[in-house]
């Protein structure tokens, strides 16, 4: 009987999970003996990290989509549907075009995060950010249009995708102000919700100093209530009040609704054992990237690699093995400093971030992994 693996979602995770398999059960795949399924309701793969680059011009959105034609081994069969909810004990996947149902022995969700602007009152409309091709657009035209004034970017929701991403904002546009001449007519103001300005405190500790030498008013304990876009004022949950002229707020994130709705996770999250990404609720079921209710961040390295402890585990089960890959938390980031410099920082379970000195070099290699992403997604690299 052939033993049917199914992905559901097609960013990181998804894509390099469904090719680490394919390419790792190959006499299986051939034999007729296992069938790998993903199943995504677009029939592009996103490359997100591109988006912080578009306000200023230097990469379009279009840099960071691809065709999941052109990334996906050809022993994946790729299926374009919504699926609504996952019947556990059938083990079956209900989809919301023509009510079809997608049967699995093996589940690997990789469903990610989705904005949800709506749960502040009027950041929709009060605020810009850079986490979707249309978003970081219109940031872009924002920009343009700038002439000085306050310009607050604020960390509104946690959990987020890239946890470093607004960092990266910060000092990216403090460089492209002073390119433009505005820096000196410009208030730049950094808040984030936490009694200090990241949620590591080893990167908190290392940003600190690099927003006091370059004159980055911080506003920490900034919980933002509500968003007034007549008035241009943010107002935090405290009752402070903070006007602005540019406002570029990381919205509030929430899981897939088609995890909640399957008893999967009440904030569509799935709770998995943090080594070896196994759900904890069902059997047979793994989440992995942002999907995994994990402590380590919502980032695409830890999805790349989490894919390849899910793949390797899944592979020995299919096998009748036992598996013994496991996760230890591993995350790499590239963090931009500048138009021209970053560092990057590595962490897993067991050992706390470090932080490298920011340099040219590593910032041309963030730029050359953002060209090679795509030899990632394929699972080349």
């Amino acid at each position: 009987m052939t033993q049917r693996i199914v992905v559901v979602g097609g960013g990181t995770g998804g894509t390099v999970v469904s090719n680490h398999l394919a390419s790792g059960l190959v006499s299986e795949i051939d034999a007729g003996d296992v069938e790998i399924i993903l199943v995504s309701d677009d029939t592009k793969h996103v490359y997100k990290p591109v988006f912080l680059y578009v306000p200023f011009g230097l990469a379009a959105v279009e840099d960071g989509v691809r065709d999941m034609g052109e990334l996906l081994d050809n022993r994946v069969t790729f299926v374009t549907n919504r699926v609504r909810r996952v019947d556990t004990e059938r083990k079956r996947l209900v989809c919301q075009a023509g009510d079809e149902e997608i049967p699995y022995d093996k589940l690997v969700l990789a469903t990610g995060s989705k904005l949800d602007p709506d749960a502040v009152p009027g950041l929709k409309d009060g605020a810009h950010h850079f986490y979707s091709a249309k978003g970081a657009e219109k940031l872009r035209d924002a920009l343009a249009d700038f002439d000085g004034g306050r310009l607050v970017m604020s960390v509104v929701g946690m959990p987020h995708m890239c946890p470093a991403a607004p960092l990266e904002f910060t000092f990216i546009v403090d460089d492209w102000l002073r390119n433009h001449g505005l820096r000196e007519q410009t208030e730049l103001v950094y808040t984030y919700p936490m009694p200090r300005s990241h949620k590591k405190p080893e990167i908190a500790a290392w940003a600190d100093p690099i927003f006091e030498a370059r004159d980055i008013r911080v506003e920490t304990e900034f919980v933002v209530e509500m968003v007034d876009s007549d008035t241009q004022v943010i107002t935090t949950r405290s009752g402070d009040e903070l006007d602005y002229d540019l406002f570029v707020g990381i919205p509030p994130h929430r899981g897939d609704e088609m995890i909640i709705e399957s008893g999967l996770g009440d904030e569509g999250w799935v709770e998995v054992n943090p080594r070896t990404l196994a759900a904890t609720a069902v059997p047979d079921v793994y989440a992995l990237g942002d999907t995994a209710a994990l402590s380590i961040p919502k980032a695409g390295s830890a999805a790349h690699f989490q894919a390849f402890t899910v793949a390797d585990r899944i592979a020995a089960e299919v096998r009748g093995q036992t598996p013994t890959k496991l996760y230890d938390g591993k995350t790499v980031c590239f963090v931009e400093t500048g138009l021209d410099h970053a560092t990057f920082v590595s962490f897993d379970y067991d050992h706390a971030p470090t932080m490298r000195r920011p340099s040219k070099p590593i910032h041309w290699a963030k730029q050359a992994y953002n060209e090679s992403y795509w030899l990632t997604a394929t699972g080349m690299l």
